[in-house]
């Protein structure tokens, strides 16, 4: 990856600005993104459906359709170099699957480029504290930025430019255009550190359009089981929020809010304040650390949910910290749950 990157800089110069100086996030999403390829070579739709938000990043670096061939020539070169086994019937073999790969990728930008900017201005209108190493932003995007609950963006900040990070949205989509990120800054996190920390009221940040398929069905009336960790809260808030606007239809709701500490549950009044006006809803903390008589019991996340269960017929959406998305998706399918009915983008965002 880093010899095919430098023989792209070399022959498009260009493009260098438009990448971060530190290349190893791109170098590790290009090859998750090869891996993809070569696992669905054979199947052009699942093919179309992995580049499309490949080529809306590619967009928000200032990547163009005539790069896209160059890219798989240099690509051959790298692999020729560095690939094992390699020969004429090797080389054959990936142009074969590089050239419907880079028309796909032309074929989504170009489409994206229709529809939407390569990125929106968003103003910070408010910051807040919501926790210790936690900020809940709102933004007002410059033009009308279209969304639904449960997806997120890759953010952008003045402070470290090409430096992108996905952050899911907070709150369902409203009337007044403004949406909300809730980010909790994590150790060497630049962009984290940058919007918790640094970020005011007044400054501007790029949005990448909405990605993400973990949204509801609001048509199947299916039970919602939702597991928010930390900061997963905030999808899992704004998907109640859309339930609640397009109406239950008959469903139950049922919100497992993980913290490590009491202090950590920053929006549990808001989700119990809504339960209090929708019967569909049950909201239960969980602390993963003791706290003082009267706080709910210790224990994990996922484990949690376990004591709860069966979740037959139960539709499962998870979103917090990569260890407790990963715990709580193998606990739910020892609880019987289909893998198809478990969701989250956990391998999205690290695409």
């Amino acid at each position: 990856m880093a010899h095919f990157f430098a023989l792209m800089f070399l022959r498009h110069p260009e493009l260098r600005a438009v990448f971060p100086a530190a290349m190893d996030g791109p170098r590790e999403q290009l090859l998750r993104v090869l891996r993809e390829c070569v696992r669905h070579g054979d199947d052009p739709a699942a093919l179309r459906d992995r580049l499309g938000p490949l080529a809306r990043r590619c967009r928000k670096y200032g990547v163009l359709s005539g790069h896209y061939a160059s890219a798989a020539d240099c690509l051959v070169e790298a692999l020729a170099r560095y690939g094992s086994g390699w020969d004429e019937r090797a080389e054959a073999a990936w142009r074969r699957l590089l050239a419907p790969v880079a028309r796909l990728l032309v074929e989504a930008a170009e489409e994206d480029a229709r529809a939407t900017p390569p990125w929106w201005q968003a103003e910070v209108v408010a910051h807040r504290q919501a926790a210790e190493g936690v900020a809940v932003l709102t933004l007002r995007p410059d033009q009308p930025y279209p969304f639904r609950a449960g997806q997120y963006a890759e953010v952008e900040t003045p402070w470290w430019p090409r430096v992108w990070r996905p952050y899911s949205f907070g709150s369902a989509p409203r009337a007044d255009g403004l949406l909300t990120l809730h980010v909790k800054a994590v150790p060497a996190g630049w962009v984290s550190n940058a919007l918790v920390h640094r970020a005011r009221a007044g400054d501007v940040l790029r949005l990448g359009a909405a990605e993400g398929g973990m949204t509801v069905d609001h048509a199947s009336g299916q039970d919602l089981l939702c597991l928010g960790g930390g900061t997963g809260i905030g999808p899992i808030g704004a998907l109640v929020e859309e339930v609640a606007e397009h109406g239950a239809a008959g469903r139950r709701v049922e919100v497992f809010y993980g913290a490590r500490r009491e202090a950590g549950l920053y929006r549990l009044a808001e989700l119990r304040e809504l339960a209090a006006r929708h019967r569909w809803l049950t909201v239960r903390p969980v602390l993963s650390e003791q706290g003082p008589a009267g706080c709910p019991p210790a224990g994990e996340l996922p484990e949690a949910v376990a004591r709860q269960a069966p979740w037959h017929g139960f539709a499962a959406y998870l979103s917090g910290p990569a260890p407790m998305v990963r715990a709580g998706a193998a606990v739910l399918r020892r609880c019987g749950l289909p893998p198809g009915a478990i969701r989250h983008d956990l391998a999205e965002q690290q695409v």
